[in-house]
């Protein structure tokens, strides 16, 4: 039996950003992953402090972002490549109301380093109303980052390419098939309804679509657009647009009407011709506060859950493995807005 302080189970940011917590801190893991597209992987990779359909913030935001930055700096340390995209995002505004609303808004303490004041009319897409700057706003290189730390967590043999089997864990030996562990950490997205010790935990699938586009006249690409959707040049020529939100079409299999939803949103702003190359889709946790689930098992004390990042995966993934590795490590009380002992 080969012993290990930790097995982490799970594809997405929830998994990557605590594993690298685990080799920052010379901590030996095995990372268990089936291979899925997780939602994480089809993501925009978008960095946000602003929740643009009405220009405020979040809890946390400023502390998050820069975590961010500094924990991409360490993953570099040992991917040689960094992965944020200095492309921010500009909101094409609808009418002058919301002009006069965003300016309104920058002057608030907690919005005025996330909304610029100076309006930029875009080439290309329709704007007549110009666009506001989100300062501080990026994007993740989605694909780098996920081709990148997979390929080092298995030159470095912490990676074990297959679905984890419950049947297989041993919770009075801490043991699992070959191994005996510390620490189990499950980070499943919505892959934890299959999973017997966490099961009940309230988080609740939104599935989200987004299309790759080619666009007979290309969109700047040090900037990140916005107006129903996202829109921002990726490779090959091709461009990213979306992502939908549905709480009820929750089917295994792309959904016609959400396509028609992102064909239509892009036409509204880009008058040029575009043809649809690639068509993806993808089920975010979410729960009902908008905040994530870390915890322990109330029963098996050394089996912990990350689950329910929603839309902002990257920010929350980062920022709370952190959280999530202090409760373990040094026993630091979580904080009870993100605890799932909240929910009683």
């Amino acid at each position: 039996m080969e012993n290990v302080d930790y097995i982490v189970v799970g594809d997405g940011y929830a998994a990557l950003f605590f594993a690298h917590r685990l080799i920052k801190n010379n901590k030996s893991f095995k990372l268990f992953s089936e291979g899925r597209k997780s939602a994480s992987r089809v993501s925009a990779g978008i960095i946000n402090p602003v929740v643009l359909k009405k220009f405020t913030t979040f809890w946390k935001a400023q502390e998050q972002i820069n975590f961010l930055k500094k924990t991409l700096d360490e993953i570099q340390s040992y991917t040689g490549k960094n992965y944020l995209i200095n492309a921010p995002i500009h909101r094409i505004f609808h009418d002058e109301n919301e002009q006069h609303l965003w300016l309104k808004k920058s002057e608030n303490e907690e919005l005025t380093h996330f909304l610029d004041k100076d309006f930029r009319h875009l080439a290309i897409v329709n704007n007549p109303f110009d666009t506001g700057k989100v300062k501080q706003s990026a994007r993740l290189d989605v694909s780098g980052f996920f081709n990148d730390l997979f390929r080092y967590l298995e030159d470095n043999f912490h990676l074990i390419r297959e679905k984890f089997d419950y049947n297989a864990l041993d919770t009075s030996e801490s043991s699992y098939k070959d191994f005996t562990f510390k620490n189990t950490v499950f980070c499943e997205g919505m892959g934890v309804k299959e999973n017997p010790f966490f099961s009940e935990i309230p988080v609740n699938p939104n599935k989200g679509h987004h299309i790759r586009v080619k666009l007979s006249e290309p969109v700047p690409e040090n900037i990140t657009i916005k107006k129903k959707h996202f829109l921002f040049p990726v490779d090959e020529g091709l461009c990213f647009y979306g992502g939908t939100y549905d709480r009820e079409q929750l089917h295994h299999h792309i959904d016609d009407s959400a396509v028609e939803q992102l064909i239509k949103g892009l036409s509204e702003f880009y008058p040029y011709d575009f043809e649809l190359d690639e068509v993806n889709f993808g089920f975010r946790p979410t729960v009902k506060d908008r905040r994530p689930i870390i915890g322990e098992h109330p029963e098996y004390k050394n089996l912990y859950v990350f689950n329910g990042l929603g839309a902002r995966g990257i920010l929350n993934g980062c920022y709370f493995s952190q959280s999530l590795y202090d409760l373990i490590e040094t026993d630091m009380p979580l904080p009870a807005e993100v605890s799932l002992t909240r929910f009683g």
